[in-house]
């Protein structure tokens, strides 16, 4: 269950960081800049935290990026989490992944943070991170709220999952308490020739009022809308077999800073590059922050029902594709 956070946003804030500054002297005495990325998750086997330090330098910095201490402070800083009221505290040990894609930074090794935090975080306590630097003695800080549990609403009817033969399909559950973003999943399980496969289907993003919980979220779709994507994905071949397994109905949740963070270093159609920095580390820049699903904690894992599947097998955008 462990599951290890994309660190793509992470250099995007780097270089964001680095291409927005205009007015520097790349001579200067050099600044100790962490840079922090972690999301906590009650339901994560091991937690992890990235940190990094911003640089300067008189080479290239594409050049420097390649040196792993350039950015890297290895061993000497300590990283904690503790929960907020009371002792207990969780230690970060170093960690190293080699399987990180080639790019602006050294590869194919990182060094991460780790700590085995399964089912020791408890929903509606707070969660302090302190960063101690060894050397130095500076210390970077941050905390979070964990995400609270919630079920997607209206879905069992008979434990099947139907498709109205007209108007939408409406799925709802209500807003939980630190929870912003919220972005709808529908998982379509199927087997080729025996083989296990799926098919996502991820909706917008949709974002509550506030983070009190209690709002009522909906997605709505119709039943063309879901044959077509499935015919739109998977392709006709002659002679394969294939059966449906379960719909599996799941909602991704970021905290309100994470939903902040997301919303500032998000794509931009925009020609101008500089963009608001946003952080919520102190003495430091980046995002400590919570993020949740309700998959494992309240599955919705539901078999198709029996007009549904004939839709499947005969209907006008599905027949073809060998459903049995």
């Amino acid at each position: 269950m462990s599951k290890l956070f994309n660190l793509t946003l992470l250099i995007s804030f780097v270089c964001l960081f680095s291409s927005c500054e205009t007015d520097f002297n790349p001579n200067a005495e050099y600044q100790d800049i962490t840079v922090v990325y972690g999301l906590l998750n009650q339901n994560d086997s091991i937690s992890y935290i990235k940190v990094n330090k911003a640089f300067l330098g008189d080479q290239n910095a594409y050049v420097m990026a390649q040196y792993e201490d350039s950015s890297s402070y290895g061993n000497n800083v300590e990283v904690k989490i503790q929960e907020v009221g009371t002792n207990k505290t969780f230690v970060f040990d170093t960690t190293t992944v080699y399987n990180k894609e080639a790019g602006i930074f050294y590869s194919p090794k990182q060094v991460l943070y780790k700590c085995v935090t399964y089912k020791q975080l408890i929903v509606g306590n707070e969660y302090k991170m302190t960063i101690r630097n060894k050397k130095t003695g500076k210390l970077i800080s941050s905390s979070t709220q964990l995400i609270s549990p919630f079920s997607i609403m209206n879905l069992f009817n008979g434990g099947y999952f139907n498709l109205p033969t007209t108007g939408k399909k409406v799925i709802e559950w209500k807003s939980t308490k630190y929870g912003k973003a919220y972005q709808f999943n529908l998982r379509f399980n199927y087997f080729e020739n025996g083989t296990p496969k799926y098919l996502d289907m991820v909706f917008p993003v949709t974002k509550s009022k506030d983070v009190s919980g209690g709002e009522l979220m909906r997605v709505e779709f119709t039943s063309s809308y879901f044959f077509k994507t499935l015919q739109s994905h998977i392709p006709i071949i002659q002679g394969v077999v294939r059966n449906v397994g379960k719909i599996e109905l799941k909602v991704s949740v970021a905290a309100d800073e994470f939903s902040t963070y997301l919303d500032i270093n998000s794509p931009s159609g925009s020609i101008v590059q500089v963009r608001p920095e946003y952080t919520n580390i102190a003495n430091g820049i980046g995002i400590f922050s919570a993020r949740y699903d309700n998959s494992v904690d309240n599955p919705c894992r539901l078999e198709l029902g029996s007009k549904t599947n004939d839709s499947l097998k005969f209907g006008q955008y599905t027949q073809e594709l060998g459903f049995q």
